[in-house]
């Protein structure tokens, strides 16, 4: 009888970090269409997911183009007639292109054809060009904007999840940016 306690409590032991696996994020399926900012998964089948330190070093070498997709913050539908609407300043990693918008679950045609012919810039044509894609830590537009990007046929996708957030942490610059002009919506 005393072994049955002891079997019980290594069984417990054994699940534990199931258990934990179990409730972090997983991979959907397909994109992440609500609830943006919350934890996102350690990995994305078909990119590599960077550190701080993997994403230094490639800015560092200039190896790979960056690509921001923090959306843009809407202007405010209810203000007065004649008011100034001026978006707030964006910083982001030195030298980094800006696709705002182009992380949501679902892009209209428009976005779409947007962030296709962005990517296709920043990467020169060269679909197997090393493109790291970020946004802000616990964003899932940059893991769908990733996603994406690998649907389009791009075969060297670099996922950083810390973005903005743990570049800032690790005291590296940014500087101030403005969005890759786009379509009106």
């Amino acid at each position: 009888m005393r072994r049955l306690p002891a079997v019980a409590l290594v069984a417990a032991a054994l699940a534990a970090p199931a258990l934990a696996q179990q409730q972090e994020p997983f991979e959907p399926e397909n994109y992440r269409a609500d609830n943006y900012r919350a934890p996102v998964p350690a990995t994305l089948a078909g990119a590599r997911v960077l550190t701080t330190a993997e994403a230094e070093a490639i800015w560092r070498a200039k190896s790979g183009a960056f690509v921001d997709v923090l959306p843009r913050p809407p202007k405010p539908k209810n203000l007065p007639e004649g008011t100034v609407w001026r978006d707030a300043p964006h910083r982001n990693i030195p030298g980094s292109v800006w696709l705002p918008d182009t992380g949501y679950g679902s892009l209209p045609p428009a976005m779409d054809d947007y962030f296709q012919r962005g990517l296709a810039h920043v990467s020169g044509g060269d679909k197997a060009a090393l493109l790291v894609i970020y946004c802000l830590a616990d964003c899932w537009m940059s893991w769908n904007a990733a996603k994406r990007a690998l649907a389009y046929g791009y075969s060297n996708i670099a996922w950083y999840p810390d973005g903005t957030d743990g570049w800032e942490r690790a005291k590296l610059p940014t500087e101030e940016a403005q969005p890759e002009p786009r379509p009106e919506q």
